[in-house]
C-alpha cells in the first residue's frame, strides 16, 4: 500500500510540476513576494498530496516561539518534507541550497525565480559571504531564511557537523535565530522512494537573540537545543535518550 501511495504522489508532483515551472518562469518580471506566492501553489498541492494520498500529517509544537519580525530559521535536515512544510509553516521563507538543484529540468527552472540563495558548497569562504549578503536583502524584504546547518539530508538519529553559515548571518545582521526540530525522516527518508504514513512532529525551539553573540556562540546553542529536542521527539533512536528516560523513571 505505502508503495502504491508513493507512485501515485509521484504522478501527481510529475504532473502539476512542469506547469509551475512555465508559470514560475513567466512570473520573473513580478516582484519577489508575487512570485513566492505564484509558485508556492506547487507546495499547497503537493503538501495536499502528501496528506490525503501517502497518510503523512503532521503537528507543530512552539508555535508561540515565533518572533513578529523575519527570523533565520536553522532546522534540521532528514528529507524533502520540510522544504515544503517550512513554507505552510512559517511567513514567506528564503531557502540557503546548493545550486545544482537549479538544473533539475522544470523542478529547478521554477525554484530559480523563487527568492533564495543558491551557492557552491565548495567555495568555502565565498559561499559565506554570499549567504551573508544576499540573506541580508531578503531579511529585510520580510523574508524569513532557511538554513540547513548540516548541509545535506541526515538520517533519524544521526547528526553532522553544524557549519556556520546560517550563524554567520544571524551575527551579522543581529537577526534573531529560530531553531527547528522533526523526526520526518521517520515516515519520508532520504533517497527513499517510499513514503511511510504516519504523524511528524515539527517542534519550534525558543527564539536565540544573536545580539552579542559570535557565529560559534550561536551555532553552539542551536544545536544543543535541536539535538536536545530530537532526543524527545524520536528517542528510540538514540540510546542515551533512552537510558536517561529509564533512569529518570
Amino acid at each position: 500500500m505505502n508503495l502504491l501511495r508513493s507512485v501515485v504522489l509521484a504522478l501527481l508532483m510529475l504532473v502539476v510540476t512542469p506547469v509551475f515551472a512555465l508559470l514560475g518562469m513567466a512570473s520573473y518580471p513580478l516582484p519577489a513576494l508575487t512570485r513566492y506566492r505564484v509558485i508556492t501553489r506547487w507546495t499547497d498541492i503537493v503538501m495536499w498530496g502528501v496528506k490525503w494520498i501517502t497518510g503523512i500529517r503532521y503537528e507543530v509544537r512552539g508555535r508561540e516561539n515565533m518572533p513578529s519580525e523575519a527570523s533565520v530559521i536553522l532546522c534540521k535536515h532528514q528529507s524533502a518534507w520540510e522544504t515544503m512544510a517550512l513554507q505552510h509553516i512559517f511567513p514567506p521563507v528564503a531557502f540557503v541550497l546548493k545550486k545544482e538543484l537549479l538544473r533539475v529540468p522544470f523542478f529547478g527552472w521554477g525554484l530559480a525565480r523563487m527568492p533564495i540563495i543558491s551557492i557552491d558548497r565548495n567555495a568555502g569562504i565565498g559561499a559565506l559571504e554570499q549567504v551573508v549578503q544576499q540573506g541580508r536583502a531578503l531579511l529585510a524584504q520580510g523574508f524569513w531564511v532557511v538554513v540547513f546547518p548540516e548541509g545535506t539530508r541526515v538520517a533519524p538519529g544521526h547528526t553532522k557537523r553544524y557549519k556556520g553559515g546560517g550563524a554567520q548571518l544571524a551575527a551579522k545582521t543581529g537577526a534573531k535565530v529560530v531553531p527547528v526540530a522533526h523526526n520526518a525522516g521517520e515516515f519520508w527518508p532520504r533517497k527513499a522512494f517510499v513514503k511511510r504514513s504516519g504523524l511528524i512532529t515539527l517542534s519550534i525551539g525558543p527564539a536565540i537573540d544573536a545580539h552579542g553573540l559570535n557565529a560559534d556562540e550561536i551555532n553552539r546553542r542551536t544545536e544543543a537545543w535541536i539535538e536536545a529536542e530530537m532526543r524527545r521527539i524520536s528517542p528510540h533512536r538514540y540510546p542515551d535518550a533512552q537510558g536517561i528516560a529509564q533512569s529518570a523513571a
